[in-house]
């Protein structure tokens, strides 16, 4: 036998999976200190505790007299006395394995806030539609499958959980709870949402993904307030008009079986729709006229064939994910959204894309894609140089496309049906203009993108300044050697293109434009790169800048400071250092090399 002394395990157990203590042990959690904090603030906590049934002073805990008080000088005051106690208005019970409410909960009638959430319930007691005061209750995580009638007395309710549960049904009844701004139902086993949903107009969020809805009641477009809705995870094969829905900012409907987008003709405040693993075969474009502010379009997984030209349309977007469709070609207009931060197409057959350039990244798309505008348009025969876009095809597309003509100008009258037609997109490029067609001038408060590559513009008029809106412009392969001083007042600019031209320096004018983000000076004559406080240091939204074939004879350690820069391309330069080897590590690389070497 061995006579190894037994020595006691310093393991703790936070919260056992199955419960060890019996009914004494769990009223023993409950301490004096704990009693005598509760009745001071108002507030108890006996979450993660391992319990498996609630201590029954918890329940009497604003009528309870501790024995210390029973005996106390009511002329001494302070903040402990029991006569000054608070009533319990908040209760933790979380994270133990309680399986059990007893009706006595309906003692605690100033109750505020009540976590149940992590426990093993079964059945909520009828009492606890009593507690009139309730506002905040969380039972995630539990083994709940129903509601008793009486729940929905609780008319305070402002928050409620009850996700990860087994509930299969919902009662009309829900509608009473009219003061509900957060209601989360996700991960339970619901088919069937009862009319009565419509009533909760306070709501903001509303969780029911991972359910087994089939449809959603017509009623739902009632909740006015609604900024989030999530349904993902459903069986859902419809969506009602969601015109109604004014304020729904964020829309999730991931993983259904939703074969159309719904029409969201009035949902002026949508900026985020998530709506892949779906069946959607089409963007139509009327869905593009409708969401010209959304920010985030996650359509991956679908089976959508074909994209709208209009596409060009959604100019905020930021984020357009088309994985896994059944795309084979692209719109034109799609390189034109100056504003996308990130495209994925991963997944499709674009034959006439190549696989490097689909896995190169946003940048590298996105230049693709403008590069291939002009050869898509020229192919386009559908009117001359002497037909010109009328106003119906301004107005449907918002932009004049006029690549590839072999124009050396262009009237006035096409820019005054542009302006009537409010375009935001005039694209000239690929043609021999000697100069900006001044008629720009007449759409310059709705310009934001204004492309002039490919032409013989020697010089750049300082009435470009006018054309404040614009965010995109692109005077790459021309003949300019400089801008003129007045380009600095184009506030709104964020990605400026002036490759393949005569500049010998960068022009002062681009240091004052606060909002670039992007810029391609690429292919010119450039000698320095000036990193001064007053020149680039002061474009702190930097983020891509390519000073490629140019002839810069030495790069500035200081820009290994220029931490925001995402790109950095300097190959084909006449500079040293750094190597050809560092160069091809990366802009990070390049960077930290540049650190290394500025003077202590």
């Amino acid at each position: 036998m061995s006579t190894r002394a037994h020595v006691k395990s310093k393991i703790k157990v936070c919260k056992p999976v199955f419960h060890l203590q019996d009914k004494k042990a769990d009223d023993g959690v409950l301490t004096n200190g704990m009693i005598k904090s509760a009745k001071r603030t108002g507030q108890l906590s006996l979450c993660n505790r391992g319990l498996g049934t609630v201590p029954e002073q918890v329940w009497k805990i604003d009528e309870l007299v501790l024995e210390e008080q029973k005996n106390v000088d009511f002329a001494k005051m302070g903040s402990d006395n029991w006569w000054t106690s608070e009533p319990l208005k908040s209760l933790d019970l979380s994270s133990n394995v309680i399986k059990e409410i007893p009706s006595t909960i309906k003692l605690l009638q100033e109750l505020v806030t009540l976590k149940l959430h992590d426990n093993a319930l079964t059945k909520l007691p009828p009492e606890i539609g009593e507690i009139k005061n309730l506002s905040n209750l969380t039972l995630y995580r539990n083994k709940l499958t129903a509601l008793p009638r009486e729940f929905y007395k609780l008319v305070e309710l402002r928050y409620l959980s009850l996700s990860h549960n087994q509930i299969n049904k919902i009662e009309p009844d829900f509608g009473d709870l009219v003061m509900l701004k957060s209601l989360d139902l996700s991960d339970n086993q619901i088919s069937v949402l009862p009319p009565g949903m419509g009533y909760l107009v306070r709501l903001e969020t509303l969780n029911l993904s991972h359910n087994q809805l089939t449809e959603l009641p017509p009623d739902i477009v009632n909740l006015r307030d609604l900024k989030k809705l999530n349904i993902s995870h459903n069986k859902l094969k419809f969506l009602p008009a969601m015109g109604e829905l004014r304020k729904m900012e964020t829309l999730e409907a991931n993983h259904n079986e939703i074969e159309s987008m719904p029409d969201f003709y009035g949902c002026s405040a949508l900026q985020e729709l998530y709506i892949a693993n779906n069946h959607i075969k089409e963007l139509s474009e009327e869905f593009c006229d409708q969401m010209q502010h959304l920010s985030v379009l996650v359509v991956r997984d679908n089976e959508i064939e074909v994209l709208p030209e209009n596409i060009a349309l959604l100019k905020a977007l930021k984020r357009l994910d088309l994985t896994n469709n059944n795309l084979n070609k692209l719109p034109r207009n799609l390189g034109l959204l100056t504003q996308l931060q990130s495209i994925n197409m991963e997944g499709n057959k674009l034959a006439f894309m190549r696989q490097d350039v689909i896995r190169g990244g946003t940048d590298r798309m996105m230049k693709f894609l403008r590069d291939r505008i002009s050869d898509e348009i020229v192919s386009d025969t559908r009117y001359t140089k002497d037909d010109w876009p009328d106003k119906y095809t301004l107005k449907k597309s918002q932009a004049l496309i006029l690549i590839g003509k072999d124009l050396t100008a262009i009237p006035d009258h096409v820019f005054a049906a542009a302006a009537d037609a409010e375009v935001h997109i005039v694209d000239v490029s690929r043609n021999k203009l000697p100069a900006l067609p001044m008629g720009v001038l007449n759409v310059k408060e709705t310009l934001s993108q204004l492309i002039l590559a490919s032409n013989n513009i020697s010089a750049m008029p300082p009435e470009i300044s006018q054309c404040s809106n614009i965010q995109f412009l692109d005077l790459s392969k021309n003949c300019l050697a400089d801008l003129p001083l007045d380009v600095a007042d184009m506030k709104n600019l964020r990605e400026l293109v002036i490759s393949n031209n005569r500049f010998s320096k960068i022009p002062r004018c681009i240091y004052a434009l606060e909002n670039l983000e992007i810029l391609l000076a690429a292919e010119n004559q450039i000698e320095e790169i000036n990193v001064s406080s007053d020149a680039l240091a002061r474009l702190k939204k930097l983020a891509v800048l390519d000073l490629r074939n140019n002839s810069i004879l030495t790069v500035p350690p200081e820009l290994g400071n220029f931490t925001h820069l995402r790109s950095l391309e300097l190959m084909g330069n006449c500079f040293r250092q750094p190597r050809h080897a560092i160069l091809e590590k990366g802009t990070p690389s390049i960077l930290s090399y540049l650190r290394d070497r500025i003077p202590n």
